[in-house]
Protein backbone atom coordinates (compact mmCIF):
# COMPACT_ATOMS: atom_id res chain seq x y z
CA UNK A 1 0.00 0.00 0.00
CA UNK A 2 1.27 3.54 -0.69
CA UNK A 3 0.70 5.04 2.33
CA UNK A 4 1.70 8.54 0.86
CA UNK A 5 -1.62 8.64 -1.10
CA UNK A 6 -3.51 8.53 2.10
CA UNK A 7 -5.90 10.97 3.31
CA UNK A 8 -6.48 11.24 6.85
CA UNK A 9 -8.54 12.78 9.36
CA UNK A 10 -7.26 13.45 13.05
CA UNK A 11 -10.61 14.87 14.90
CA UNK A 12 -9.36 15.48 18.39
CA UNK A 13 -10.07 18.29 20.78
CA UNK A 14 -6.63 18.48 22.40
CA UNK A 15 -3.60 20.42 19.71
CA UNK A 16 -1.01 17.84 21.47
CA UNK A 17 -2.42 14.82 20.54
CA UNK A 18 -3.12 16.25 16.86
CA UNK A 19 0.45 17.56 16.60
CA UNK A 20 1.75 13.90 18.29
CA UNK A 21 -0.33 11.50 15.63
CA UNK A 22 0.55 13.65 12.47
CA UNK A 23 4.43 13.17 13.62
CA UNK A 24 3.85 9.19 13.83
CA UNK A 25 1.87 9.35 10.44
CA UNK A 26 4.66 11.42 8.75
CA UNK A 27 6.90 9.11 10.00
CA UNK A 28 5.60 6.10 8.13
CA UNK A 29 5.38 8.33 4.98
CA UNK A 30 1.83 9.75 5.19
CA UNK A 31 1.64 13.00 3.99
CA UNK A 32 -2.09 14.06 3.47
CA UNK A 33 -3.33 14.77 6.91
CA UNK A 34 -6.19 16.89 7.65
CA UNK A 35 -7.43 17.83 11.08
CA UNK A 36 -10.19 18.96 12.93
CA UNK A 37 -11.04 19.91 16.49
CA UNK A 38 -14.37 18.22 17.14
CA UNK A 39 -16.83 15.91 15.57
CA UNK A 40 -18.93 18.75 14.12
CA UNK A 41 -15.85 19.86 12.51
CA UNK A 42 -14.39 16.84 11.03
CA UNK A 43 -17.36 15.99 9.12
CA UNK A 44 -16.83 19.42 7.65
CA UNK A 45 -13.38 18.25 6.61
CA UNK A 46 -14.73 15.24 5.08
CA UNK A 47 -17.41 16.95 3.08
CA UNK A 48 -14.00 19.20 1.65
CA UNK A 49 -11.66 15.98 1.32
CA UNK A 50 -11.98 12.55 0.60
CA UNK A 51 -10.76 10.75 3.31
CA UNK A 52 -9.63 7.53 4.15
CA UNK A 53 -9.01 6.79 7.17
CA UNK A 54 -10.37 8.50 10.09
CA UNK A 55 -8.53 8.80 14.15
CA UNK A 56 -10.86 10.50 17.00
CA UNK A 57 -11.12 10.75 20.13
CA UNK A 58 -13.84 9.43 22.24
CA UNK A 59 -14.25 12.71 24.85
CA UNK A 60 -14.68 16.61 22.79
CA UNK A 61 -17.24 19.02 23.11
CA UNK A 62 -19.70 19.49 21.36
CA UNK A 63 -19.85 16.66 19.43
CA UNK A 64 -17.35 14.09 20.55
CA UNK A 65 -16.08 11.14 19.32
CA UNK A 66 -19.32 8.56 19.66
CA UNK A 67 -21.88 10.97 17.97
CA UNK A 68 -19.23 11.92 15.52
CA UNK A 69 -19.23 7.94 14.23
CA UNK A 70 -22.98 7.52 14.69
CA UNK A 71 -23.58 10.48 12.41
CA UNK A 72 -20.83 9.11 10.19
CA UNK A 73 -22.01 6.07 9.62
CA UNK A 74 -25.72 6.41 9.74
CA UNK A 75 -26.70 10.33 9.07
CA UNK A 76 -28.89 10.80 5.59
CA UNK A 77 -25.76 13.43 4.32
CA UNK A 78 -22.70 11.56 5.63
CA UNK A 79 -19.84 12.09 3.39
CA UNK A 80 -18.33 8.77 3.36
CA UNK A 81 -20.36 6.22 5.89
CA UNK A 82 -17.73 3.34 5.41
CA UNK A 83 -14.47 5.41 6.08
CA UNK A 84 -12.61 2.82 8.55
CA UNK A 85 -12.69 4.68 11.92
CA UNK A 86 -9.82 4.23 14.73
CA UNK A 87 -10.94 5.56 18.38
CA UNK A 88 -8.07 6.95 20.41
CA UNK A 89 -9.14 7.76 24.19
CA UNK A 90 -7.76 7.13 27.09
CA UNK A 91 -11.47 6.12 28.38
CA UNK A 92 -10.94 2.52 27.56
CA UNK A 93 -13.60 1.03 30.23
CA UNK A 94 -15.22 -1.88 28.96
CA UNK A 95 -18.87 -0.07 28.73
CA UNK A 96 -16.55 2.50 26.59
CA UNK A 97 -15.08 0.33 24.04
CA UNK A 98 -18.64 -1.47 24.23
CA UNK A 99 -20.22 1.96 23.11
CA UNK A 100 -17.32 2.28 20.50
CA UNK A 101 -17.68 -1.02 19.27
CA UNK A 102 -21.56 -0.63 18.61
CA UNK A 103 -22.00 3.00 16.79
CA UNK A 104 -19.30 1.07 13.95
CA UNK A 105 -15.43 2.02 14.82
CA UNK A 106 -13.03 -0.33 13.09
CA UNK A 107 -10.44 -0.05 15.82
CA UNK A 108 -9.97 1.08 19.52
CA UNK A 109 -6.66 2.02 20.94
CA UNK A 110 -6.39 3.40 24.50
CA UNK A 111 -4.50 6.36 25.15
CA UNK A 112 -1.17 6.89 26.02
CA UNK A 113 0.04 7.07 22.50
CA UNK A 114 2.44 4.64 20.83
CA UNK A 115 3.98 4.87 17.47
CA UNK A 116 3.57 1.13 17.69
CA UNK A 117 0.12 1.28 18.97
CA UNK A 118 -0.66 3.60 16.08
CA UNK A 119 0.85 2.08 13.05
CA UNK A 120 -0.74 -1.73 14.66
CA UNK A 121 -3.82 -0.63 14.21
CA UNK A 122 -3.66 1.48 11.08
CA UNK A 123 -1.84 -1.93 9.97
CA UNK A 124 -5.13 -3.86 10.90
CA UNK A 125 -7.83 -1.45 9.38
CA UNK A 126 -5.38 -1.52 6.31
CA UNK A 127 -4.43 -5.42 5.72
CA UNK A 128 -8.05 -6.55 7.47
CA UNK A 129 -10.73 -4.68 6.28
CA UNK A 130 -13.76 -5.97 7.88
CA UNK A 131 -16.68 -6.17 5.63
CA UNK A 132 -19.40 -4.06 6.64
CA UNK A 133 -23.37 -5.12 7.85
CA UNK A 134 -26.49 -3.43 8.25
CA UNK A 135 -29.19 -4.82 10.39
CA UNK A 136 -32.33 -2.83 11.98
CA UNK A 137 -30.22 -0.95 14.80
CA UNK A 138 -26.79 -1.34 13.53
CA UNK A 139 -24.45 -0.44 10.41
CA UNK A 140 -20.85 -0.24 10.27
CA UNK A 141 -18.02 -3.10 9.92
CA UNK A 142 -18.29 -6.60 11.15
CA UNK A 143 -17.72 -6.66 14.99
CA UNK A 144 -16.31 -10.01 14.98
CA UNK A 145 -12.83 -10.86 14.27
CA UNK A 146 -12.89 -14.45 12.82
CA UNK A 147 -15.22 -15.79 10.15
CA UNK A 148 -17.11 -19.18 9.79
CA UNK A 149 -15.65 -21.06 7.48
CA UNK A 150 -19.04 -23.52 7.32
CA UNK A 151 -21.01 -20.22 6.52
CA UNK A 152 -22.46 -20.42 2.99
CA UNK A 153 -24.34 -17.34 2.48
CA UNK A 154 -24.98 -13.64 2.90
CA UNK A 155 -26.88 -13.97 6.11
CA UNK A 156 -25.19 -14.03 9.41
CA UNK A 157 -28.27 -14.70 11.91
CA UNK A 158 -30.54 -17.78 11.44
CA UNK A 159 -33.42 -16.03 11.71
CA UNK A 160 -34.77 -14.59 8.56
CA UNK A 161 -37.05 -11.17 10.18
CA UNK A 162 -33.35 -10.52 12.19
CA UNK A 163 -30.80 -11.03 9.29
CA UNK A 164 -27.69 -9.19 8.87
CA UNK A 165 -26.71 -8.80 5.40
CA UNK A 166 -22.71 -8.58 5.09
CA UNK A 167 -22.38 -5.64 2.63
CA UNK A 168 -18.87 -4.85 0.16
CA UNK A 169 -17.20 -1.65 0.53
Amino acid sequence: MRLDLLNILIVDDIRHTRVLLSEILRAIGIRRIHEANDGAEGLQVMRAHAIDIVLTDLAMEPLDGIDFVRLLRNASDSPHPMVPVLMITGHSTLRRIHEARDVGVNEFMAKPITASGVIGRLQQIIDHPRPFIRSEDYFGPDRRRKSDPDHAGPWRRAADGAGVQALRG
